[in-house]
Parts: C-alpha cells; structure tokens; sequence
C-alpha cells in the first residue's frame, strides 16, 4: 500500500509537472494568438474605450449582481497574489531578467483571450436553480454550444473545486508569516504556530465569504486597489533609489529574452534549447499568475450587471495588463535593481523579501508581509466564489453552500500540512480547466465578433467613441 501511495504521488506531481509545460504553453498562448489574429487586434484599438467603462461612463444596470469595477476587483483579487511575489522571483531565479519578457508577451496574448472568453460570459449566461442569472465557462458551454456539449461544462465545474481550494495561498501566506519573521524565534515548525494562523485566516475568511459573492465583491473593490496602491508605491521608491540602473535592467529583459544567457533550466527540445525552455518558463509563470484562459475571470465577469458583453470582454482585458504587466514588473525590477537575485541564493517570496529588506533594512520585510497579506486574503475571498459557483452548477444552487465549509476547512490543512502533493493535485485541476474554457472560447468567437462589430458600430452611430 506504501508502495502503491508514493507511486500515485509521483503521478500527481509528474502530470501537474507535465500539463502546466507543453499542453498548456499550446492552449493557452496559440489560442490566445488565434483570437489575437482573428479579431485583427480589434479589442486592442478599444483598450482605453474599456478603461472609461470600469470608471462607470457608460454603466448600463442589467440583470446580473455586481457592477464592471467589483467584478474587475473580484477577479483581480484571485489574480494579483502570491504568483505575482513569489512567482515572479522564481522565473528571475530559474530564467534571470529575459524570463519576464515572455510573461510580458503571454499577458499581451492573455487580453485577447480574456476579452473573448468574458465577452462570452456575459452573452451565454444562464440561471442557476434558484432563477439567478450566473455566468461563466459551464454557462457559455450550456447556453452556447448546447446540451451535447454538457459533459465539457462538468469537466470544468469538477477541475474548479479543486483547482480553487484555499490549501496553496493558506500555506503559502503562513510560510511567509513564519520566514519573515512574524513568529516568535525557536517555533518556526511548531504545529500550534501554523494552526493558529491558519484558524484566523479561516476566520476573516468566513466573514466575507459566507456573505455571498456580493460581500466578495464589496470587499475586493475596496481592498484591491489598497494592495495595488501599497505594493506600487513601495516597488516606486526602491526604483527611485536605484533609477540608474532601471534603464539598463529594461534592456536586459528585452536582450536576454532571446540570448537566455541567465537560464539555469533544463533545455526544451521541442521549443528549441534553452531559449524554449525559457519561453515556456515565462508563459508558465505568466499564465499561473494572470489566470487568462483558465475560466476564473469569466465567471466573476458573467456576473456583472451589464447588457453589453463587450464592454465586459473590454473590462477583462485589463486584468492580465494589471496583473502581469504591471504588478509581475513591479516585482520583477524591484528584484533585478537592488541586485539580490545575482547575490542571494533565496527562492520564490524569500527572494522578494531579500530586495524589500535590501531597499529598506530593517523594516522592508513587513511592507511584504502587510502586502502578501492582502494579496493572500483577497484570492481566499474570490477563490471560495468560484468553487460555490461550480458546485451549484453541478448539483444545486441551495446546495452549494456546502462547498464553503469544505473551503474553509481547508484553509487550515494548508496552513498546517506539507503541501508538495496537495498542491500538485490542485495546479493540476486548475490547468484541465483552461481547456473547456478554451475550447468553447475558440468555437464561439465568430459570435464576439460579430457582437463587437454591432457595438462599435453602435458606439460610433451615438457619438461616443
């Protein structure tokens, strides 16, 4: 049986291994391409149109249950957390500074993906058992392609359970509690240490959750753009203390983009070399902290109070700009300009860590910690969301509820528990969920299309374009 269990181990972690290279570098950014392609960069040409629709110019009231911004903020909140500290460390640890220039190319791709897949939310949404108007992959796949395409809808609801459990970010933000040093010397592995925190995070976490998708979106739109603003602010000044060195590490990440004269993986056969290997780290990294394609976004977006799928479709495109080409850069340059990542031998949060306490001794290490805090605990709120959303897909909106106890206790197991298999299973359910989300997205893009051309055309006829 103990032969039987390591073996089933390896499996988990050697597929999550597997599908989060190859399978998803081909998904995630050809389909992305494909949609890049075929709308002639079109939504691109809207992209400040998109702007002026989060900040409520053009706020048409629907059915639906939150406005653009909360959405925005709900699904940035799942986003914008620990992929975008920890993450990009390890792409500059593992690929140094031309890693980032491929996370920056699979964010560029990732806006056309999410304008399709939400602009799709919002048009194939249907109503859950109790008559609420949801959104979402499964809805698009119901409403959209029809009844034989249903089994697809669960495969997507069933990866989500599990690919949205609470078990990463909960361990995650209690190893960087206790590496930073927020836990009392000698009881960094103290069990009753990690339970406790992990007991308050359920905690704060029931509080918003168990108030429904509408809390959610009320307390993601007011903490986002307070984790944003603080982490921004903080990454400004260590840029302003080293400004001459910001053009150069600039340049860096374009040149060493295609010389990956700093990678330190394997060589990737199939993408050539160890310039392939770096693409697919970047796209990697870039696609586990942006989200586009994976189907999250959708099902925040399709829950807007909105008539208009393509200013949705406009909206989402921000969030992997936000997400990847600003925060990830953020990060990224604060790593690279206060020198750590030539000089440390730190990893992931650790090596992130080392350049906020290089910029600000003594004090650096809890502007993280109050940053990953709430990076942390706004993807705990958003992720629950999710999970609810597919289980009330799956087997009822009046049982759906039961899937927030299940959530929340697991909060604490991934505050406590060694999480190497755990998390292989849960970056693995993840990933299947990006093709559904894919697939539906690719076969109904003539349908976006052709919604958009009706809306620009539309937008222009009544002067406001």
């Amino acid at each position: 049986m103990e032969k039987f269990i390591d073996a089933l181990e390896h499996g988990i972690v050697s597929f999550s291994n597997w599908i989060w290279g190859m399978p998803l570098l081909l998904l995630l950014t050809g389909g992305g391409l494909f949609f890049l392609i075929y709308s002639r960069f079109l939504p691109y040409r809207y992209f400040f149109h998109g702007v002026n629709v989060l900040r409520g110019k053009y706020d048409v009231r629907g059915p639906g249950q939150l406005s653009p911004y909360q959405a925005l903020s709900t699904a940035l909140a799942s986003t914008v957390g620990m992929g975008n500290i920890a993450g990009v460390a390890v792409a500059i640890s593992l690929g140094g500074p031309g890693a980032i220039f491929w996370m920056w190319v699979s964010a560029f791709v990732g806006m056309a993906t999410n304008f399709f897949t939400c602009a799709q939310a919002s048009m194939f949404r249907g109503k859950d058992s109790n008559g609420e108007i949801q959104g979402g992959p499964m809805y698009v796949i119901r409403e959209g392609l029809g009844r034989a395409w249903k089994p697809l809808a669960y495969i997507f609801c069933f990866c989500c359970l599990f690919g949205t459990l609470s078990s990463f970010q909960a361990n995650q933000l209690t190893q960087a509690i206790i590496n930073i040093g927020l836990v009392p010397m000698g009881v960094e592995n103290n069990f009753t240490s990690k339970l406790a925190v992990g007991l308050v995070l359920t905690v704060v976490t029931a509080i918003v959750v168990l108030g429904g998708i509408q809390r959610i979106g009320n307390w993601a739109g007011k903490m986002v753009p307070i984790m944003i603003v603080l982490y921004f602010g903080s990454v400004v000044l260590i840029l302003l203390m080293n400004i001459e060195a910001v053009p150069h590490y600039l340049k860096l990440i374009v040149t060493n983009a295609f010389t990956a004269e700093n990678y330190k993986g394997l060589p990737d056969p199939i993408t050539g070399g160890i310039v392939g290997g770096l693409i697919v780290l970047g796209v990697r990294r870039a696609s586990f902290s942006n989200e586009a394609g994976i189907g999250t976004a959708p099902m925040a977006l399709g829950a807007t109070k909105s008539v208009e799928p393509i200013r949705e479709g406009l909206v989402a495109m921000l969030s992997p700009a936000i997400d990847t080409l600003i925060v990830c850069t953020c990060t990224a340059l604060a790593i690279l300009v206060t020198g750590v990542w030539q000089t440390s031998s730190d990893n992931g949060v650790l090596l992130t860590s080392t350049a906020f306490n290089s910029a600000f001794p003594g004090f650096g290490n809890y502007i993280l910690m109050v940053c990953i805090f709430f990076f942390a605990i706004t993807s705990l709120f958003s992720y629950c969301y999710y999970g609810n959303k597919s289980m009330s897909f799956m087997i009822g909106a009046n049982r759906a509820h039961y899937y927030n106890y299940f959530y929340l206790a697991m909060i604490v197991v991934g505050a406590v528990a060694s999480m190497t298999t755990i998390i292989s299973l849960i970056d693995a359910a993840y990933a299947i969920m990006a093709f559904p989300t894919m697939i539906s997205g690719i076969i109904l893009a003539p349908k976006v299309m052709k919604e958009a051309k009706s809306y620009f055309a539309r937008m222009k006829a009544e002067g406001k374009l």
